[in-house]
């Protein structure tokens, strides 16, 4: 059995017993949350899927840790203009534990 969520504007597709990383969510660590965007519930060959989201079908998870990805470097450079421009990036993500798909 697996669910295709939607979290941070982005679409996973997770089952029991999955670890995702997701855009940063306010829970404590150790949290359990409960995921209510679900888009698909398969089951073998019994698939739901939503208009947008499947109606009663949820996804649990259990927050395991917090933390920031690897730095993402932009330049900008326009040649023989003698402009350059450097900057850096680190996105801020939430680590999840799937425990259970309810549909």
């Amino acid at each position: 059995m697996y669910a295709v969520i939607k979290s941070g504007g982005k679409q996973y597709r997770v089952k029991q017993g999955d670890t995702i990383k997701v855009e940063k969510l306010l829970a404590d660590e150790g949290a359990d949350i409960k995921l209510e965007d679900v888009l698909l519930v398969a089951d073998g060959d019994n698939v739901k899927v939503g208009k947008p989201t499947v109606d009663g079908a949820s996804v649990s998870a259990t927050v395991k840790s917090h933390g920031r990805g690897r730095k993402i470097n932009i330049i900008k450079m326009k040649r023989r203009k003698h402009y350059r421009r450097q900057m850096g990036h680190r996105q801020s993500y939430t680590e999840l534990s799937i425990t259970g798909i309810n549909a």
